[in-house]
């Protein structure tokens, strides 16, 4: 008898060892994951959007997307997917040999329970100034002026993001943007298209050059402008009058491969018909800035 009760025990252990086992193999190492983006617009070829959990610390990929058609899920560790705190949406290049997030961060947020409200957050050190950020331009054309000449009744070819004097100051209230972007000036012709008055960080500051302004040596004032006169784009006539154009100032990721102002266009106005001293206004525009939901 004590044999069979022995064997009984071994068997029962066996059993129970075995269904621990099997049960263990049955829970599942993976979840889903689902993302739904508002405001993303398509990159270009060079270029893809990256979803990472941030796990102890850690960036995890969730991994990459192109197409900004939303919802999209994607198949997570689980153990990651339940422990991680935060989720951060970057731009990558598209062949990438650097495996951590590249510093141009658009959309972030922490998990509260199983979801992630996730918004501008990493553009700027605090995406809240967007909430108070203005702008005032005004037309003029100073790269076509002779030094001490003054208006030479060109300046309806030319736009500059300030307040007209001697010289012209700072008429942009926007906050400083983290490392990976950068801010971008347009003017919107109507059947062709925006063209770009250069990229700029520094409210204070000239603008990276696009070739287009006069013929004389002045580099304009600094502010971030343009003026149009040479080298016209496929498309445009030079010189440009700029009176009843839309006015764009947009954020852009740095490096960038596309020739089309990106998604966010924080601040926009028309110009009147006026030129300097005139000043026009640019308005707040944040419905363009991407928010979105993350789910696991």
């Amino acid at each position: 008898m004590k044999k069979v009760l022995n064997l009984a025990i071994v068997f029962a252990l066996t059993a129970f060892f075995v269904a621990c086992s099997d049960n263990e193999e049955n829970e599942p190492t993976t979840g889903n994951l689902t993302v739904d983006f508002t405001g993303l617009e398509a990159l270009g070829p060079d270029f893809v959007y990256e979803g990472w959990l941030i796990v102890n610390g850690t960036p995890v990929s969730t991994g990459t997307f192109t197409s900004v058609n939303f919802p999209q899920t994607y198949t997570v560790d689980s153990n990651d997917l339940q422990t991680a705190t935060t989720f951060v949406l970057s731009i990558e290049p598209a062949i990438d040999p650097d495996p951590a997030p590249a510093a141009t961060k658009v959309l972030a947020g922490d998990f509260s329970g199983n979801t992630a409200n996730v918004w501008v957050a990493p553009v700027t050190s605090d995406a809240n100034d967007f909430t108070n950020i203005s702008g005032q331009f005004f037309l003029r054309t100073p790269t076509d002026e002779m030094a001490g000449s003054g208006n030479n009744g060109n300046d309806a070819y030319g736009i500059w993001f300030g307040t007209p004097g001697a010289p012209p100051t700072v008429g942009l209230s926007l906050p400083t943007l983290a490392p990976g972007w950068q801010y971008e000036g347009w003017v919107v012709v109507d059947g062709v298209g925006p063209i770009s008055t250069g990229t700029f960080t520094g409210l204070a500051e000239r603008d990276d050059t696009n070739g287009f302004s006069g013929t004389q040596s002045n580099a304009g004032p600094p502010i971030p402008g343009e003026d149009f006169f040479l080298n016209a784009p496929t498309g445009f006539t030079f010189p440009l009058d700029v009176r009843g154009r839309t006015a764009v100032i947009s954020i852009e990721p740095s490096p960038d491969d596309s020739p089309a102002p990106f998604a966010m266009k924080p601040l926009l106005g028309a110009a009147g018909n006026e030129t300097a001293p005139a000043t026009h206004t640019l308005n707040q525009n944040l419905a363009t800035l991407p928010t979105g939901t993350v789910r696991r």
